[in-house]
């Protein structure tokens, strides 16, 4: 597969690659990167050609992007596309110490930068986190804007998810990014999603552009095979996929340590994959290059976006990306019930 080729991102005039750049990884989540090395990773896949990079003020609370900002305010504006996202909104914590020692928001980044953050999907707080945004990229607009991680894992239950909902309604939240988009400064909105079921509240709601889908969709599982990616079909809403290697274990296979969604495998994850990596194999396939690949095929999917912290990996994803895969792959895949029967794939 060509990881240039673009395509329209939903019903908006954004064309995306089908292989962008997940800043994640920029905010060191769990090792830390020296900064000529996350610069040298960036250029590694700006000179590949990729157009498309995203980042958040969540991803090493703000450090990625400085970094993702500082790489590319040193090309021409028409030669990328950016995204970043709002819902949080940082500032200084009053005792840096404390909030080393004891904040869950430090200690989720192992090379995080010593910001508190507070939720906020209010019109204020979208205006804020988006000129925050600005500030820290050092770039004057991006294109596409994403409400980030309005869900029970970061807003802990569901009393907190509503919440979040009441402020991007009756607190106008929304009505920011549409005024933003109206005004020219942004060209799509959009929400991050990391499970299924959330597309349908955000649809019923908002008239969204686009979902960077981060989890549900990938050759280790597919729960949104089944509702959420037929209504961004139906309703021409563009899917941005994030976590295609499942955290990791997509990428490393079933070895010690690996993660699956943030933290240690469970052992029946690791014998699925396991599994997997053995079928890939026995077709000459890496589980990586199926990694990538499978959700490509998805009329949904727009771009795919892995994070990567080494100039390795962004080769690595590249000859991933490109390597031939016979549809006999697919197929067992789908015979041996690793993958459903009607998962979008070549053949």
């Amino acid at each position: 597969m060509d990881p240039a080729f673009t395509s329209q991102l939903g019903k908006t005039d954004v064309r995306l690659p089908r292989l962008g750049f997940g800043g994640g990884t920029m905010g060191d989540p769990t090792e830390i990167t020296s900064e000529e090395q996350a610069t040298a990773t960036m250029a590694a896949a700006f000179d590949r050609g990729v157009t498309y990079f995203d980042t958040a003020p969540w991803y090493g609370n703000t450090k990625s992007e400085h970094r993702v900002g500082g790489f590319l305010r040193t090309k021409p504006r028409d030669s990328f596309v950016l995204s970043t996202k709002v819902g949080r909104v940082y500032s200084r914590p009053a005792d840096i110490d404390a909030f080393k020692t004891n904040s869950p928001f430090a200690r989720r980044w192992r090379g995080g930068l010593p910001f508190d953050l507070r939720f906020d999907y209010s019109y204020d707080g979208i205006m804020r986190a988006y000129e925050d945004s600005l500030n820290r990229l050092g770039i004057p607009n991006v294109d596409c804007l994403t409400i980030h991680d309005l869900d029970t894992r970061h807003r802990l239950d569901e009393d907190g998810v509503a919440a979040g909902f009441r402020q991007l309604d009756e607190g106008r939240g929304f009505r920011a990014l549409e005024e933003l988009k109206a005004r020219g400064e942004i060209k799509a909105i959009g929400a991050g999603i990391n499970f299924p079921g959330y597309i349908r509240r955000f649809i019923d709601h908002f008239d969204m552009d686009y979902f960077l889908y981060a989890g549900p969709y990938t050759l280790l599982d597919q729960p949104g095979l089944d509702e959420d990616l037929p209504l961004c079909v139906d309703n021409n809403i563009g899917i941005i996929l994030g976590g295609v290697f499942a955290s990791g274990i997509l990428a490393t296979g079933a070895v010690d340590g690996a993660l699956y969604r943030y933290v240690d495998a469970e052992p029946e994850i690791m014998e699925k994959v396991r599994k997997i990596t053995a079928i890939c194999a026995s077709h000459g396939v890496t589980l990586s290059a199926a990694a990538l690949q499978f959700p490509m095929h998805h009329p949904a999917v727009t771009s795919v976006i892995p994070g990567a912290n080494h100039p390795d990996q962004v080769i690595s994803n590249f000859t991933q990306v490109m390597a031939p895969i016979p549809d006999d792959l697919w197929e067992e895949l789908k015979h041996e019930k690793y993958l459903p029967r009607d998962a979008p794939t070549p053949g």
